[in-house]
């Protein structure tokens, strides 16, 4: 009988494609004597670089109010070293600290945008950046919209017709980056926009949320759409319902009047814990481009109801033990308000009223010295008919235990399927067992810190993991009552739960009413 060669030949494998890499550009970081810039934006710039992912014709200009034109590249180079996991002997260190440069200036300075403007043409000419600028503003929110304000009055937020590049032949690209927070709820937001779209295209702003640069955040949408065994019971027949928790053991670190005036609602739950949600929650889309993701996403918020006050619990640390350390309560940290009312946790019940949710709740918590730090989602399955095992539990195993996924998010970055399975020996005993992947274990440790992503992103246009303003104002529609409520009903008792707890009692009772409990982290 004939045979068919069905071996696989080299010339067939498909061969990997190199990573496009953006048009050559400066980033040009405002705020840049801040502790983001030396602990996460350099080292995520040259973990780039030593990818292969940044164009040869590549610069970083430093903007901050202080002299620090001597000491600025020196300094972000040991920064580099402390927070990027690279040796100081690193081949393409020293070439990429001469790319580095400083200026220093008041944001309100008219004369320090003119001399930026002359230093960035300069660049381009040495450096052969073609007027390609990504602006990152890494300074206090206030001072957004005069930086945006001035970039444009000084011509440098418009994309020069004379400029030439691939992805926009005839003109060059001019994107800015700020961060969270986008306003302090709806009404500021809208403001914070309408103002800053006055100078900029919406499709030149990037509202980033280092969220969404965790690999564990991007790999919530493979593991729904890239695997067929999950998305056909992915919905209310089968799910019971979702836990997302965002605990920190820290407390505020010094930020007191930062913190006085957010807040975990304003801080954790309006942004990264709802983005953490739409990613769960979402349709699939019909690809990955940012328009269609982000329609999916804003599909999930426009959906939720506004949240009842007897499905938020709100909460403030007193003293404690953390890690076997003594620590303060919030009211006694440094330039808080000795009768503040913020809360450092926050606990709320929200429902998505669609053909895919209706029904499940979703229970989200987000707090300040907690007992541990762990970003997590859980999703629990409702049980199967019980009659069936009504005489496999036992001692050994205890009641048989629910279906859960766990996706951890930070640290132990991983997902664990728990299942059922018969104890070995004579009886018909059930144990829950745990299936596990760990990133580490599985792809190697890394030394990423979530911004390479995105800043990559940023320079090449893409806007998939930033947020919309329609995102965003949608968020603060669902959050902004809330905080209206809270003002009116103002906590009592306060302190309502140790530093090293799991929070206030209150908070487990939101779940209890419902015969379910928080997951043992």
């Amino acid at each position: 009988m004939a045979t068919t060669d069905v071996s696989v030949h080299p010339q067939d494998i498909p061969q990997p494609v190199k990573d496009h890499i953006p048009e050559p550009g400066i980033v040009v970081i405002f705020g840049a004597s801040g502790d983001l810039t030396k602990r996460k934006l350099l080292p995520a710039l040259f973990h780039l670089e030593q990818e292969g992912h940044l164009p040869r014709q590549f610069a970083v200009v430093g903007v901050a109010r202080r002299d620090l034109s001597q000491t600025f590249a020196p300094d972000m180079r040991q920064g580099i070293i402390d927070g990027g996991g690279v040796t100081a002997g690193d081949p393409k260190l020293d070439a990429f600290t001469k790319r580095i440069s400083y200026h220093g200036m008041e944001f309100d300075d008219d004369a320090g945008y003119e001399k930026l403007k002359s230093l960035l043409a300069e660049v381009d000419k040495k450096q052969g950046t073609k007027g390609n600028r990504l602006f990152y503003l890494a300074t206090a929110p206030e001072y957004f919209e005069d930086i945006i304000d001035r970039l444009g009055k000084h011509g440098m937020a418009a994309e020069p017709e004379d400029a030439e590049s691939e992805a926009n032949p005839g003109k060059a690209y001019v994107h800015v980056i700020i961060e969270k927070p986008f306003g302090h709820d709806l009404n500021s937001a809208k403001q914070l926009s309408d103002n800053i779209n006055k100078v900029l295209r919406e499709d030149q702003i990037y509202r980033i949320d280092h969220y969404l640069g965790k690999e564990t955040v991007q790999n919530i949408l493979i593991f729904r759409f890239a695997n067929g065994i999950f998305e056909p019971v992915w919905n209310r027949n089968y799910i019971d319902h979702v836990q997302i928790t965002a605990a920190e053991s820290i407390g505020i670190e010094g930020r007191g009047p930062f913190y006085e005036k957010a807040g975990a609602l304003r801080d954790v739950v309006q942004n990264h814990m709802m983005e953490l949600l739409s990613f769960v929650a979402m349709e699939p889309p019909v690809s990955f481009e940012d328009f269609e993701v982000r329609t999916e996403q804003l599909k999930v918020w426009k959906a939720m109801d506004q949240i009842p006050l007897a499905n938020t619990v709100r909460g403030q640390y007193g003293p404690g033990v953390v890690d076997g350390q003594e620590v303060k309560g919030y009211r006694q940290e440094e330039r808080v308000n000795p009768q503040s009312q913020t809360e450092t946790f926050a606990a709320l019940k929200v429902e998505i009223e669609n053909w895919r949710w209706a029904g499940v709740p979703f229970y989200l918590r987000a707090g300040k010295r907690l007992a541990k730090r762990s970003t997590e989602i859980t999703i629990e399955f409702k049980q199967p008919p019980m009659l069936l095992f009504k005489n496999t539990s036992g001692a050994r195993c205890g009641d048989i235990q629910p279906n859960i996924i766990t996706m951890r998010i930070q640290p132990d970055e991983g997902i664990t399927l728990r299942f059922a399975a018969k104890y070995p020996g004579t009886s018909m005993t059930v144990c829950p067992v745990n299936m596990d992947f760990d990133y580490a274990k599985a792809f190697g440790a890394s030394s990423a810190n979530g911004y390479e992503r995105l800043l990559l992103d940023a320079m090449l246009g893409d806007a998939t993991l930033f947020a919309h303003r329609d995102g965003v104002e949608a968020t603060w529609a669902i959050m902004t009552p809330v905080m209206e409520q809270w003002a009116a009903h103002p906590m009592e008792g306060l302190p309502n739960y140790s530093a090293g707890s799991w929070g206030p009692a209150e908070s487990d009772a939101l779940m209890a009413r419902d015969g379910r409990a928080w997951r043992k982290l």
